[in-house]
């Protein structure tokens, strides 16, 4: 099993629509930072400090399953519970949760990589196997 950590967020004005709820792009860009709150939470350093070390810059977004249940909108706090829903050789699926209080407010299935730089080509990225050490510090 993996480790579940959370991240709490506080809706702003800014972030709804002119209906006064949330505006969905939102939701993604919270759970991307949940993501890296994850493994940061889990003794990982933030990837710029990691690409030093290992050379691994992230784990950039290969697809992702959202699904809303209730609305939310602004002066409301949101609570983001993450966990690691599945491993594979390469790719990970990241499960987020959000709620606020008791309600359900949406949950999202991310599938993600480890990459690295090209070595011939810095421009470029590619996708390395999950490495045993980040993987054993999350479960």
């Amino acid at each position: 099993m993996s480790k579940v950590t959370t991240m709490d967020v506080e809706i702003r004005f800014g972030d709804c629509d002119p209906a006064g709820i949330v505006f969905f792009p939102r939701y993604h860009r919270w759970m991307d930072a949940a993501s890296l709150h994850f493994f940061m939470e889990c003794g990982i350093p933030p990837w710029h400090v990691l690409e030093t070390t290992t050379g691994i810059i992230g784990t950039p977004l290969l697809e992702h399953h959202t699904r809303f249940v209730k609305s939310a909108t602004y002066g409301e706090r949101l609570t983001i519970a993450t966990r690691i829903e599945q491993w594979s050789r390469k790719t990970f699926v990241q499960k987020h949760t959000v709620t606020r209080g008791e309600d359900l407010i949406c949950e999202s299935a991310e599938t993600r990589i480890f990459c690295v730089r090209d070595a011939e080509d810095r421009r470029r990225i590619r996708a390395i196997p999950v490495p045993e050490d980040i993987r054993s510090k999350c479960e």
